[in-house]
């Protein structure tokens, strides 16, 4: 089972011990209204609910009902556009926090990189701490052409350095694009206030040996991704 599929069956099993005290936290809050509540009210409801339902296991803290700023606003915006200078705020504060790597190399193995992307394990309350996550690349994207089961949320990388004319990733001519990758794959909300993308190195979900991996995967020439 994937991260992603075993965190969504966590959260459909979490939702059916609460429902009825989600149901009772919200027929209450409609008897203490004179008019229909708010989504705002209807959300803290929510928000109460989920706190009182869920406990500390293992790796997988209360915190992780807590979003940062970022998350909030965009989670806000109910899925319409931010305003533009909200936007803007959100990518150059996400942009400070990105690392880059602590010996100056960008690019590790990409045959390590593959089974990165493929590996969706990770985060669940039965990992143990210090256990290597996976990137479950594949779930949202197309990489390798080899890979015949990939999800479409993301756009395709396949040809990712050869579409870019990365033929040497050292070079200065590759630069530009070499950071961009590392800062993407560090803090996508860097480059996009709202994006989807999991801030792997900003959450700690990989490592900085394991986003060099996947660097290599993207943008090494002898990886299957560029051929």
């Amino acid at each position: 089972m994937t991260m992603m599929n075993k965190t969504h069956a966590q959260v459909k099993k979490a939702a059916k011990a609460v429902l009825p005290a989600a149901g009772l936290a919200l027929a209450a809050l409609l008897a203490s209204c004179a008019i229909a509540p708010t989504a705002q009210q209807v959300d803290e409801a929510a928000q109460q609910v989920l706190k009182s339902s869920f406990s500390e296991q293992g790796i997988a803290k209360m915190d992780r009902l807590m979003p940062d700023a970022s998350n909030q606003a965009c989670s806000e915006a109910a899925g319409k556009p931010l305003d533009e200078k909200l936007a803007k705020s959100i990518e150059e504060a996400n942009l400070k926090t990105v690392k880059l790597p602590s010996d100056g190399k960008y690019l590790g193995n990409w045959a390590e990189g593959e089974k990165i992307a493929q590996n969706g394990r990770g985060l669940t309350w039965t990992d143990k701490p210090g256990e290597a996550n996976g990137g479950s690349c594949y779930n949202c994207h197309q990489i390798s052409k080899a890979e015949l089961s990939f999800g479409s949320i993301g756009p395709s990388l396949y040809n990712y350095g050869k579409l870019r004319g990365v033929s040497n990733p050292a070079s200065a001519e590759s630069k530009p694009i070499v950071d961009y990758t590392w800062g993407k794959l560090w803090n996508a909300k860097a480059y996009n206030a709202c994006s989807d993308m999991p801030r792997f190195g900003h959450a700690s979900i990989l490592d900085e040996q394991q986003i060099r991996d996947v660097m290599a995967l993207l943008l090494d020439p002898n990886s299957p991704v560029n051929k």
